[in-house]
């Protein structure tokens, strides 16, 4: 079987981070006679050589090269690339891992759309990924028609016949920016780029003990001179003009003004700050004509003027106000619609926690701005003229994984008076219907907690947030729903009441066992039991019966939602299932149901009440009490104890 993709990962030193790595390679989609693994170890002094023997003994598909240690990722990647056979081939990092999907996925649609290099959806795990390019999915993309350039770490999959035809290769040595350099010549040279965004195929991992590479504190004369590198591929591949200066406002955007504004710039030690300005500036001034600066946001731009300006202390001072502006979004209602959780919320910015006013009568200054006031100006001019394009999102984020998807909204824009003279503030009224069934990316959400966020876009702000808090006593509350094969629990998180989903994971938040013997109503051998759950049609189940000794009965039954006229009230479905009589009759059952019948791994949720079948039918009782001398629950001291002698032994190694 001929080689789809050849997995390519420089390894040193990653200890056992690279198990989730491991993992994920034995855990692909793809038949494994259809890719190969191939771990190129870069002079590890840990136990990572070892480990990579015996896992390449153990599976064919899996190979290691074993070299001295060249300082970098850019020798291990192109060691790698001439040892592939794959049709394409894939960088990961030691420390991340991919979609178990990703391989296949990647694979067919760089073959679909004839691409040369395909990019993933990545998410980013302590760690800053793009969010704008992996909105849709991009069959045909180039770096005029897409935001490709705001990818540019290694992690894409590349035909390896366009790297033998191109002769690219990473640059090596002990080095920064290698990526830039590679992935910026395969973005300018490739005859199709394709991007994937329905699907999160790759998760990059800050590690808990910051020794990612990226998050070392770097050089700034040696950073900013490999930085000059990946200019020179722009300039190579690209003639002077408007494509030019938008790529090239990428490096001055997020390699420079962000490291100069708010509060990243704050928070950087001076003297190490004044060596990266200085850097900056140099930079600045040798290589960014007037048409890189004029595509940046206004305050952007003004960090841009100030750094050609030389007006140091003027930018520490304008990035302190920056620093405290920030978005908050604040719920005004959750309730279920239909299959689909509807959220609404009111969001705007905030300075200080107080609301942002803007002067509706600012100008925008001619040129670098004089002062502070002159900035602010300039920043109040901006956002009011583009109130009308405000913009609010709403996202859900897998909470272990920080994979996040897009959800549809609708946006109203309020301009409020804000009580000052001639000052305004701008309030966006947002509805937002999250479905589980579709929520990520089409598809349905997975098991686990996803958070809510905000993402707001205003003049020079797009800024994230948490979709709360809300604390209050009347907040909304919704049940739980069984919706497109899931238990969907809408709820507040406890520490900082933020909104959030508990999907397939909650038991006794769903308040299941809170139903008492008087809700529950036996007509013969039809049983109805009112449950707090949505369910927005008729949905099967399966109700439990269990006692001592006897194998368990399996009942199906129906939920049916509730409309306040018949046996379940608004907001509350009912549990409906015939019996059978004459199988149960003489005896009391516990019952327990199950959610979602079809769901591998079944999750049944108990009722309290009993239920005592007789010739003539059902009926709920309390249930019976622990039998005198049976298994009791050990007190509270008694469980105390038994849990210390096993951290004990556990300590012990026993």
């Amino acid at each position: 079987m001929p080689v789809k993709v050849s997995v390519i990962i420089p390894v040193y030193n990653p200890g056992p981070y690279i198990e989730d790595c491991v993992g994920s390679m034995l855990r692909q989609s793809l038949p494994p006679d259809e890719f190969e693994v191939i771990f190129v170890d870069d002079g590890s002094t840990d136990d990572t050589p070892a480990r990579l023997d015996e896992l390449a003994a153990e599976h064919a598909h899996i190979q290691v090269v074993h070299q001295e240690n060249s300082g970098w990722s850019g020798k291990p990647r192109n060691v790698g690339i001439d040892t592939s056979k794959g049709e394409f081939v894939m960088f990961v990092d030691n420390d991340d891992y991919l979609g178990d999907e990703a391989l296949e996925r990647m694979y067919d649609y760089g073959v679909a759309n004839e691409a040369d290099v395909v990019v993933g959806k990545m998410a980013g795990k302590g760690r800053g990924v793009p969010v704008e390019l992996f909105r849709v999915n991009r069959p045909h993309a180039n770096v005029e028609n897409a935001p490709l350039i705001d990818s540019l770490t290694p992690h894409k999959m590349v035909r390896r016949a366009f790297l033998e035809r191109t002769g690219l290769r990473f640059p090596e040595g002990r080095r920064r920016l290698e990526d830039h350099v590679f992935v910026t010549e395969a973005y300018l040279r490739a005859d199709n780029v394709s991007v994937l965004s329905d699907y999160v195929c790759y998760y990059h991992i800050r590690r808990d003990d910051g020794s990612n590479a990226g998050f070392q504190r770097f050089d700034p004369v040696g950073y900013f001179k490999n930085l000059r590198e990946a200019l020179d591929v722009v300039e190579r591949y690209t003639e002077p003009g408007p494509l030019r200066d938008r790529l090239f406002r990428r490096w001055l955007r997020v390699e420079m003004v962000e490291r100069l504004s708010g509060r990243r710039m704050r928070t950087i030690p001076d003297e190490y700050r004044r060596e990266l300005y200085d850097e900056i500036r140099g930079v600045v001034l040798e290589r960014f004509g007037p048409g890189v600066d004029a595509g940046l946001r206004p305050a952007q731009r003004i960090v841009a003027a100030l750094v050609r300006a030389d007006r140091y202390d003027d930018l520490l001072a304008f990035a302190e106000r920056q620093a405290a502006i920030a978005p908050a979004a604040r719920p005004t209602g959750v309730a279920w619609a239909g299959e689909a959780v509807r959220v609404t919320f009111d969001v705007e910015y905030l300075h200080a926690d107080t609301p942002l006013t803007f002067s509706e009568h600012a100008k925008a200054p001619d040129g670098t701005p004089e002062d502070l006031e002159g900035a602010n100006a300039w920043l109040d001019a901006d956002a009011v003229a583009r109130f009308g394009q405000a913009t609010a999102d709403l996202l859900v984020r897998e909470r272990s994984t920080s994979a996040q998807y897009f959800q549809p909204v609708t946006v109203e824009r309020e301009t409020v008076p804000s009580g000052e003279d001639g000052r305004v503030r701008l309030v966006l009224h947002v509805t937002a219907d999250v479905d589980p069934a579709t929520a990520a990316g089409g598809a349905p959400l997975g098991a686990g907690l996803w958070d809510t966020y905000v993402r707001v876009g205003l003049g020079s702000w797009t800024k994230d947030c948490r979709l709360g808090p809300d604390a209050g006593p009347d907040r909304p509350e919704p049940h739980a729903g069984v919706v497109g094969g899931r238990v969907v629990l809408p709820y507040w998180t406890n520490e900082h009441h933020n909104f959030s989903l508990d999907v397939d994971r909650a038991g006794k938040r769903l308040g299941i066992a809170a139903v008492a013997p008087e809700d529950v109503r036996g007509d013969g051998p039809l049983l109805r039991v009112p449950l707090p759950l949505h369910v927005a049609a008729a949905t099967p189940v399966e109700l439990r019966l269990t006692r001592p000794g006897v194998p368990p009965v399996d009942v199906p039954a129906t939920l049916s939602p509730g409309d306040g006229t018949g046996e379940g009230a608004a907001g509350r479905a009912t549990l409906t299932a015939e019996l059978p009589v004459e199988r149960l009759k003489g005896a009391t059952w516990r019952a327990s149901v199950c959610l979602v019948p079809d769901a591998p791994g079944r999750r049944r949720h108990a009722l309290t009440p009993a239920l005592r079948v007789t010739a003539s039918g059902v009926r709920a009782v309390r249930p019976p009490a622990p039998a005198a001398g049976g298994p009791q629950r050990p007190g509270l001291a008694r469980r105390v104890v038994r849990k210390l002698r096993r951290t004990l032994r556990s300590a012990l190694g026993r």
